[in-house]
């Protein structure tokens, strides 16, 4: 699935006065293995292709020559601006086509001191990648987008010093050369000789090669405009497969206040990457990230507002420079990865040996083979040093993919009854409330503490709470029993089945109106007094929410959350998996 994103070249063509020109094209190594094709005797018509000649028929582009290429994909001045997209046989050309408009009065005015320039030859040009037909639309729409970028900044260096047409000029001159030279033999490609010499021919030839392997382009056009691009395709490839784009976006857009980011290279190595250029606020979010630092104290201690700090964390999500985790704590769920490289004379065996000496990454891996809590490895004799090394090793695997985070869900789950099932259709399925839309004047919560295996309160750490929460509550004194609890009491058991209704009123905790009560406690707190509000709530109980999802959107503490599930625990039944969110983000690359 890989080369199923790879480009199967980059053409340069133009038209202009001297007629359309395919300026460069590379890779140009095919056009001497098609000259040497046709020097090949001809086979017999009934003879078999084998797989070998297939799939190069498959990938090539090399069997259309230059003066076709570029007949066919030097467009009208109508196309110019557009998406250009063409489909032949088994490959696909995908440009955008760019009209090089000059202002009126563009040779310089009689009094300037400075060489006169004259007036451009080329009228349009085209910077096209072939594809295979039947790329994934996504990968169309990529390689467009990086084309169209290209041509902007080629428009805008061919205004400023008219650098596309010396370039163009100088392809041509060669072009010129080596055919005289060559006297028609076809030898060697004129392009051979473009690439040492032509500063434009080596930039495609960095872009082609990037997209072929990291996916991430980084050019400075003429020394002087930096163009910067990702493939998401290449950068997210947790397997043989890739996560599409469209994909990647609804998890980013699923972020919340409660996440952490986790930084995938270290602080300088990324500081160094940056642009210098980049923006402040960037180079705040990186210098203050941590893994035991969830988004909203990260906005806090970066003096950032809530939003930049989701959009600076996407930013890098997408770029590959780090990922979206739950915040390290004790009460976390970590497994092995099914797809983690267990060998013991891995790389990254090495690796980990060489940064934690004495140390090994099997043993270390043997120990979450089931899901297993940071608490386990509690141990109130052990050295502080001890315990932040171990923070840092779960830090070093979560950032290879070695480890996931699984999450606790809750289903609501009563004993089958034949008689009522056969009386009562069933319930329609309620419609899944989409977890990446925010919701508006979220609250603001406080953050999680670091990982303290020796801290009192541990077992509540992960409170995910506004400051205002004690202020805010609303619930009604306790062994009171005024219409508005009764009404909520009832209202939460009329959303119920009726078999579902009699299964919780025969649970001891529901004899007791407070617990059930507590269901509906958010709604008590803002004052609602709508029979439909609480049944928003029963939505935590299908097995769609996990605990600190609930703990953030009801702003209940740990220990209260599961003092409820453990009172109606008969009813209800824990899983652990998963959050789709962030696993986008955890598996392993190969």
């Amino acid at each position: 699935m890989g080369e199923d994103t790879n480009p199967i070249s980059v053409i340069l063509v133009s038209s202009g006065s001297r007629g359309n020109k395919l300026l460069f094209r590379y890779p140009f190594q095919r056009h001497q293995e098609q000259q040497g094709e046709h020097t090949r005797p001809p086979r017999s018509p009934y003879a078999l292709h084998s797989t070998a000649e297939v799939a190069e028929d498959q990938d090539g582009d090399s069997r259309f020559s230059d003066v076709i290429l570029a007949t066919i994909l030097a467009t009208k001045s109508d196309m110019c601006g557009k998406k250009f997209e063409l489909k032949i046989d088994n490959v696909r050309f995908v440009g955008h086509p760019t009209l090089l408009q000059h202002p009126l009065g563009f040779q310089g005015s009689k009094l300037d001191p400075s060489p006169k320039r004259e007036m451009p030859t080329m009228i349009l040009f085209n910077l096209v990648f072939a594809l295979r037909a039947n790329a994934d639309p996504s990968v169309i729409g990529c390689m467009h987008t990086l084309s169209r970028r290209m041509a902007v900044v080629l428009q805008h260096e061919e205004r400023r010093c008219q650098y596309l047409s010396r370039e163009a000029k100088l392809m041509l001159a060669i072009q010129d050369e080596v055919a005289a030279v060559s006297d028609g033999n076809g030898s060697q490609s004129p392009f051979h000789h473009i690439l040492p010499k032509c500063k434009l021919a080596s930039d495609l030839k960095e872009a082609f090669d990037s997209l072929c392997t990291t996916g991430v382009v980084h050019l400075h056009i003429n020394n002087w405009l930096e163009l910067s691009f990702c493939l998401p395709h290449k950068i997210h490839r947790p397997g043989p497969d890739y996560n599409p784009p469209d994909c990647i976006e609804r998890s980013l857009k699923g972020i919340r206040p409660y996440h952490a980011l986790l930084l995938l290279d270290e602080e300088k190595s990324l500081l160094d990457q940056l642009p210098v250029d980049s923006s402040p606020a960037l180079v705040r979010v990186v210098k203050t990230t941590s893994a035991m630092k969830n988004l909203q104290q990260l906005a806090q201690d970066a003096d950032l507002a809530l939003l930049q700090v989701f959009q600076l964390a996407a930013h890098l999500v997408y770029w590959g420079k780090a990922i979206v985790i739950y915040p390290l704590c004790e009460n976390n769920f970590y497994m092995l990865s099914p797809e983690a490289n267990i060998c013991v004379f891995s790389p990254q065996s090495e690796q980990f040996s060489q940064q934690f000496p004495g140390n090994s990454l099997t043993s270390l891996l043997s120990k979450f083979s089931l899901p297993t809590t940071l608490s386990q490895f509690k141990n109130p004799l052990a050295p502080p040093v001890q315990e932040a090394q171990l923070v840092q090793m779960v830090i070093w695997l979560l950032q290879r993919r070695l480890l996931i985070q699984l999450h606790t869900y809750v289903c609501l789950m009563v004993p089958p009854c034949e008689r009522e099932r056969e009386r009562e259709p069933a319930a329609p399925a309620r419609p899944q409330e989409n977890p990446a839309t925010g919701r508006p004047g979220a609250r603001s919560l406080s953050a999680p503490n670091a990982i303290s295996f020796g801290s009192p309160t541990s077992s509540d750490d992960m409170t995910l709470t506004s400051p205002s929460m004690d202020n805010s509550s609303a619930e009604l004194p306790p062994g009171t029993d005024s219409p508005l609890n009764r009404r909520m009491t009832e209202s939460l058991l009329a959303s119920l089945s009726e078999h579902e209704r009699k299964a919780i009123q025969n649970i001891p905790a529901a004899q007791n109106p407070e617990d059930l009560r507590m269901l509906a406690r958010s709604s008590l707190r803002a004052g609602a007094v709508s029979p439909s509000l609480p049944r928003r709530l029963l939505q935590y109980f299908r097995g769609r929410h996990h605990l600190e999802e609930m703990m953030y959107n009801e702003n209940m503490r740990r220990s209260m959350l599961l003092m409820l599930i453990d009172k109606f625990r008969s009813v209800l039944v824990l899983r652990n998996h998963e959050d789709p969110i962030i696993s986008v983000f955890q598996s392993p690359f190969v």
